[in-house]
């Protein structure tokens, strides 16, 4: 039997698809996994118990990655999951910049006391009017889930759509259509786009990517859209931008103090998964993946710890290792199996960084005194008994 934690409320259509092998527990310290979604982590202290977290969307930064995986804590995410909730947003932020339609809503609110509103909007329309995305260029920087989404309906809006990720995956690569042109440096983005949407992740390299200088090289009256983190964009020199009349619009799903109220700012207070459809979405991966980890030791979708699967344990015996990535480590978990007798049936092992996991399947249980040895070789985190 295991438990498991909700840290913020979880759709109910995700937790129906745990088995009656788990039950809800009232306290984090009881639980084998937590689901999260946007509460803050980076202050709990963590039980022995823990043995996973999944996040019911794609962003990680309120769980601790580096401390989970010193404590062999696999985090996990849902990538693609909320995909079509943050598309269809995009799209609805593009043509918000594109035609003043916040503005022609607030006209008709402030003047709804007119009994000739009609006539007047005749002629208060053209303050409102704006452009059509059909025949514009359209600038994607980053070609994930959502990215490879949003550059395949825009191609059939009648847009033409240009791509950059020098990472893209071959599953993106298979799903995005052969008509979007794939460019290879983020610049002919910049030179060439009406439009402009990031969909990247917040890393190290990617902060403050859209800064003055990115600016300067984009086309007079761009517009831009930011639906992945707000910290992707220097929003100071972007608004400088819209003050020089460089930037035409920029849409925000993040609210902020820099951004909020400001002319030339279309901020959304952060909806881009906000629909029942993403977080059922969510919710059912984030089950699914924490359910497959604690029965058979799998990892899918971790953002802390290498993918490795080997699928349903049939042997007797099955124990998972997290450990540092460095050298003849898997030598000297063979040898403590050895020097028992047990014999390996199967092994895999994966690295992420400066972290590794490793799973090996027994032909007999692995006892205590075995699991004590293995736990106390130098650089392993952890050791789990699968079955």
């Amino acid at each position: 039997m295991f438990q498991y934690y909700c840290l913020n409320p979880i759709s109910k259509v995700g937790l129906e698809k745990f088995s009656d092998s788990y039950t809800k527990t009232e306290t984090a310290e009881e639980a084998e996994g937590i689901l999260v979604r946007s509460a803050a982590m980076h202050d709990m202290e963590f039980s022995d118990k823990l043995l996973c977290v999944a996040r019911a969307g794609a962003g990680v930064n309120n769980i601790p990655l580096d401390r989970c995986a010193e404590k062999g804590i696999v985090v996990f995410n849902t990538p693609g999951a909320n995909a079509n909730g943050v598309k269809e947003l995009v799209f609805a932020g593009m043509l918000l910049a594109s035609r003043d339609i916040i503005g022609g809503i607030n006209w008709v609110i402030s003047d709804k006391g007119d009994e000739n509103i009609a006539k007047a909007a005749e002629k208060e329309k053209k303050k409102f009017a704006g452009t059509e995305i059909e025949g514009k260029k359209l600038g994607i920087i980053g070609l994930g889930a959502i990215g490879v989404k949003v550059a395949n309906a825009a191609k059939h809006l009648g847009m033409e759509v240009y791509g950059y990720d020098p990472y893209v995956s071959v599953d993106a690569a298979w799903n995005l259509s052969r008509d979007v042109k794939h460019v290879l440096n983020v610049e002919d983005i910049y030179e060439n786009c009406d439009i402009i949407t990031i969909h990247v992740p917040l890393l190290d390299s990617t902060k403050g990517m859209i800064n003055k200088e990115a600016i300067s090289k984009m086309k007079d009256g761009v517009i831009l859209l930011n639906f992945a983190r707000d910290l992707l964009a220097d929003e100071k020199d972007v608004l400088e931008g819209i003050k020089a009349g460089k930037i035409r619009k920029y849409v925000s799903d993040f609210p902020n103090p820099t951004t909020a109220g400001q002319e030339g700012c279309i901020v959304i207070p952060h909806l881009g998964a906000s629909t029942e459809e993403s977080e059922d979405n969510c919710a059912k991966m984030a089950v699914k993946e924490m359910m497959n980890y604690l029965e058979n030791g799998n990892i899918v979708n971790s953002v802390n710890y290498p993918s490795l699967d080997m699928g349903v344990c049939t042997q007797a015996g099955r124990v998972a290792i997290f450990h540092k990535n460095i050298a003849n480590m898997i030598t000297k978990f063979a040898a403590c199996f050895g020097d028992e007798g047990i014999n390996i049936t199967d092994m895999m092992n994966k690295s992420r960084g400066e972290v590794a996991y490793t799973m090996f399947d027994l032909e007999s249980p692995a006892e205590q005194k075995i699991i004590d040895k293995l736990q106390s070789i130098d650089g392993v985190f952890r050791v789990r008994v699968v079955k």
